[in-house]
């Protein structure tokens, strides 16, 4: 009876709860949704997705028709103006004193196809002399459509068309990988939990454990059939014991903290973890994860995304050296009139504007060949490099899947050496309390105990963890056999 009064008095101890506190048990899955849906981790990945998420809204805007208006409200000049007289060859100073206004309005489309820019527009402008006649003069430019184009084989919006959806396919597959992340993430942190009650619940037996041997050493030291040296050796251990239970139970708090930050739960809640399960024994296709990797993991978009890059710099780079010529041409119609009204009533003054700009270079000393030389090499130190990143890549799902399948057998070896570890350690106990064993192999047997406890523990995390490791490098749910996904239309509006 003493063994488990002190055994309860030091657990409640240890625990240190308030009348306020609130014990909360948790299993892995519980910890991995709370992970998921509340953890800074979680909420780091999100605004990173909203981040890709806008910026291909942009792409897709900037391929639609923008409508804007522009504006000169007022504009006032008082001053004296030079202007040569052809007719009498001689300069002619005149004072200006006018106030001018103008207003416009344009519609403006990319041409996917040619990446050119066609525009439609409309201007309005008014012109108040305060000098002479004192007139004012509305001049209307009722409609105008122009198209300007580079010549120089490289459309802008021809790579953005193939670089931006690439992109942002990168980007959700990023956000459910971070979502296998934050479960691995939590994994750890759970078996870390399991691993402080775990050495709690030791410290505590085995200072209760020593605690009765040494007032049963006592005893038979009365008797003389236990030694000074072993009377002292038993008293040694029930020390360290006291002082095991004090470690165990500052880890205890540690890894409590831990998990509490990570999960972002209230300060007063106190969380203990439950232990999983045994392993069912699972085994999963080698063949079948390393093509469902190559399909959804978002490094193999990521690596599309860099070759498209590259062959970008180089078209790109190309036509920044080479020939290039710009063509802009617009046509409208436009009326003058002293009356707003009047200045849009049968306009049949035509106003034509076009332009050719023509770059040719002719002596460059090689820059544009070595420009092009570089680009080019760099595209091919990109190639070679992912190549050997995706051999990489392939190696590493494979030892991960190789590892996880002989994980489980491992569990189930390492449960029925923890349950025999037990068994052994209950009969050991009995035949020292009669007398027939001593206290050297009473230690043992208990240390085969902790041992065997923790390797349990052990390879439990370890099958999770490649459990998880595997699902976020193939981003593939083995046991229901579908592709991992979000409903991604719900994110942007949380």
């Amino acid at each position: 009876m003493f063994r488990y009064l002190i055994l309860t008095a030091i657990f409640l101890k240890s625990l240190s709860l308030s009348a306020k506190d609130k014990i909360v048990k948790l299993t892995l899955p519980e910890v991995i949704n709370i992970a998921s849906k509340q953890s800074i981790d979680a909420f780091k990945q999100k605004n990173m997705y909203f981040s890709s998420y806008w910026a291909y809204k942009y792409y897709k805007a900037n391929k639609l028709p923008s409508l804007s208006i522009g504006s000169n409200p007022l504009s006032f000049s008082n001053s004296i103006r030079q202007d040569y007289d052809y007719v009498g060859q001689t300069w002619i100073y005149s004072q200006q004193n006018n106030l001018t206004s103008s207003a416009s309005l344009k519609m403006a489309q990319i041409v996917g196809l040619t990446g050119g820019s066609f525009a439609v527009s409309s201007d309005l402008g008014m012109t108040r002399n305060f000098i002479g006649d004192q007139q004012t003069l509305y001049s209307a430019n009722a409609l105008s459509v122009g198209y300007t184009q580079r010549v120089n084989g490289y459309n802008s919006m021809h790579w953005a068309s193939k670089i931006e959806p690439l992109k942002f396919q990168v980007a959700k597959k990023n956000l459910i990988q971070s979502i296998e992340n934050i479960a691995l993430t939590a994994t750890n942190k759970f078996f870390s939990m399991i691993d402080a009650q775990i050495e709690i619940n030791i410290s505590l037996t085995n200072l209760a454990n020593a605690d009765t041997l040494y007032q049963l050493g006592k005893g038979r030291y009365q008797v003389g059939t236990v030694t000074q040296d072993e009377l002292l050796n038993m008293e040694l251990t029930l020390l360290n014991a006291r002082l095991a239970v004090t470690r165990a139970n500052q880890a205890l708090v540690r890894a409590r903290s831990d998990l509490n930050s990570y999960l972002a739960i209230e300060k007063g809640t106190i969380i203990e973890c439950v232990l999983p399960s045994a392993v069912a024994k699972t085994e999963i296709n080698v063949d079948e994860a390393i093509q469902k990797a190559m399909e959804n993991n978002p490094s193999m978009l990521l690596e599309q995304q860099q070759l498209l890059d590259e062959d970008n710099k180089v078209a790109q780079t190309k036509a920044q050296n080479g020939l290039s010529v710009d063509i802009s041409a617009s046509a409208g119609i436009n009326q003058k009139a002293t009356m707003v009204s009047n200045a849009y009533k049968n306009p049949n003054q035509f106003e034509n504007l076009g332009i050719v700009g023509l770059s040719v270079p002719i002596l460059d000393w090689g820059r544009r060949k070595g420009a092009v030389l570089m680009a080019k090499s760099n595209r091919e130190v990109v190639r070679s490099t992912i190549k050997q990143e995706r051999i990489d890549f392939q190696q590493s799902v494979l030892m991960n899947v190789m590892e996880f399948n002989l994980q489980s057998d491992q569990v189930l070896n390492s449960a029925k050496a923890d349950t025999i570890a037990k068994m052994g350690y209950e009969v050991t106990m009995r035949r020292f309390k009669i007398g027939k064993l001593d206290v050297t192999k009473l230690n043992l047997a208990r240390n085969d105990v902790e041992t065997a406890r923790r390797a349990y523990i052990a390879s439990l995390r370890k099958y999770w963890n490649n459990y998880f490791t595997i699902r976020q490098l193939t981003l593939f749910d083995f046991d229901k056999k579908t592709d991992l996904s979000i409903d991604f239309d719900k994110i942007p509006t949380e």
